[in-house]
């Protein structure tokens, strides 16, 4: 058994944009077929910019905030109770227009 606690949790940069601080509750390794396991925070203004991923689905469910993902060029606002799955290769983008903050959980599942 492995319990974590946020608050225990150190906070890292998001590797396509290091502004971005998440906390890792599972990393790679540690449950099969999972990548990872986070929680991010975005302040107003903050971007995750566009990126896609070759080998893992992304699962985002919006914990609290409002924002814009934008999918291959679509735009979709997301809000809190929101849950938002990037297919593989799929290039996506999460933006907080503000004027609150943006708390996103999100898994990255291996293909």
């Amino acid at each position: 058994m492995k319990v974590v606690t946020l608050t225990d949790l150190p906070e890292e940069g998001v590797s396509h944009d290091p502004q971005l601080l998440k906390k890792v509750m599972i990393r790679g390794g540690e449950v099969p077929h999972v990548k990872q396991f986070a929680r991010l925070w975005m302040a107003p203004g903050d971007v995750a910019h566009a990126h896609a991923h070759a080998a893992e689905y992304e699962i985002v469910f919006v914990e609290s905030g409002e924002g814009i993902v934008r999918v291959n060029g679509r735009r979709i606002r997301i809000a809190e109770g929101t849950c938002v799955i990037f297919e593989l290769r799929e290039t996506h983008e999460i933006t907080n227009p503000g004027p609150g903050d943006l708390v996103l959980i999100y898994f990255q599942v291996i293909a």
